[in-house]
């Protein structure tokens, strides 16, 4: 007789946008269909518009509050309470796919738990002090003592987790640092098909992602603005109308666009800018996807994605400079670039690598066979 399939639960902090975790959140839903979804907030426009429409999404109370859709964050101390409400019982295995609150959920003794690690939370660990320091004069007197009390939930519910999955060796180090566990590196994937390889070339440089203090898109404006080169930069986030304010002429600021204008603009660009330290960063992997070279900062997870003088340029100092230097470097044409390796390198990122090293890994760590 054969052994039932394993019943799944997949534990997501929210869906209110679409981003690389919830590009994440996509692989695994697809690898396990018959799962079952759990968040805290969802905004159902952003799922219906997504591969997840029509999948049962169940909520936290969070849901329920005011404004949740746009103010999840400021909930964030309730979020503790909120994961321990799901009921996880009858399930085989859980699933958290962590970046906010998702891995203190709490499941039976025998319900494996894999935790998903895009990151620990920024705001509560490496970046506290840079939240802090752009925060308002309220906010810093509420968020020191309600980040105290975060991080502390957050550093022991580490221990609820069976086996950790980090998206980078970045991150597994981070994991280490803050929860002093060990985890398996499994990247994120990219969909090959999605993207068409591009020789095109219409001169201009691109930026794609949210507008946030991390990502430096400031940065690159200021030595683009200095360069006179054009550069598009599409998103949208907190520093939007700074960044419009500071923008030169040369600099188009677009905002938030569908996808198939992020993938039309990856078709024409000449270079893809990845300025900010990430985690991982899938951006630079669908740009290499379609050919393109990026000009990443050498720190974090583009050490793992861009080869320097293979796929892109590396530049060693986050500073104006640096960065010009190396969009010179390519203007100059010091290193010709083959849109063919780009993009064979970019494959070994693969929606099909990420399956089975997945399986393999829950097969390993937990004896099940999904």
């Amino acid at each position: 007789m054969s052994r039932a399939k394993p019943k799944i639960a997949i534990v997501h902090y929210w869906i209110v946008s679409w981003r690389g975790g919830e590009e994440v959140l996509k692989a695994l839903a697809q690898r396990f269909p018959d799962a079952d979804i759990y968040t805290h907030v969802y905004d159902p426009q952003v799922v219906a518009d997504s591969p997840l429409a029509g999948r049962t999404i169940r909520t936290s109370f969070i849901q329920r509050l005011p404004f949740a859709k746009r103010l999840y964050q400021k909930y964030l101390p309730l979020m503790p309470l909120a994961l321990e409400q799901f009921d996880l019982s009858g399930y085989d295995l859980v699933i958290s796919s962590e970046s906010g609150p998702a891995k203190g959920v709490v499941v039976p003794p025998e319900v494996a738990h894999v935790c998903y690690c895009h990151t620990p939370m920024r705001y509560v660990w490496d970046m506290y002090h840079d939240y802090l320091g752009h925060a308002g004069r309220l906010t810093r007197l509420l968020m020191r003592p309600l980040i105290h009390y975060l991080r502390l939930w957050d550093r022991l519910s580490a221990d609820r987790v069976d086996h950790f999955i980090a998206n980078s060796a970045f991150v597994a180090g981070r994991i280490a640092k803050f929860y002093r566990r060990e985890a398996d590196v499994l990247h994120p994937p990219v969909e090959l098909d999605e993207f068409q390889l591009s020789t095109e070339n219409e001169g201009f440089y691109l930026m794609v992602g949210a507008l946030v203090r991390y990502k430096r898109a400031d940065l690159a404006v200021s030595a683009f603005n200095r360069l006179g080169l054009p550069l598009v930069v599409i998103g949208d986030g907190e520093l939007y109308d700074e960044i419009r304010a500071t923008a030169g002429a040369n600099v188009t600021v677009l905002g938030r666009r569908s996808r198939a204008e992020v993938l039309d603009h990856y078709r024409r660009c000449k270079a893809l800018l990845f300025p900010g330290v990430e985690d991982f960063g899938i951006v630079p992997l669908e740009a290499m996807a379609t050919g393109k070279p990026v000009i990443a900062y050498a720190k974090g997870g583009a050490l793992e994605t861009v080869i320097d003088g293979v796929t892109g340029l590396h530049f060693h100092e986050q500073s104006e400079n640096a960065l010009m230097e190396a969009v010179q470097r390519l203007e100059r044409g010091e290193i010709r670039f083959h849109a063919g390796a780009i993009r064979t390198h970019a494959a070994s990122f693969d929606l099909a690598h990420f399956n089975e090293k997945l399986t393999q890994l829950i097969r390993d760590r937990t004896g099940l066979t999904v």
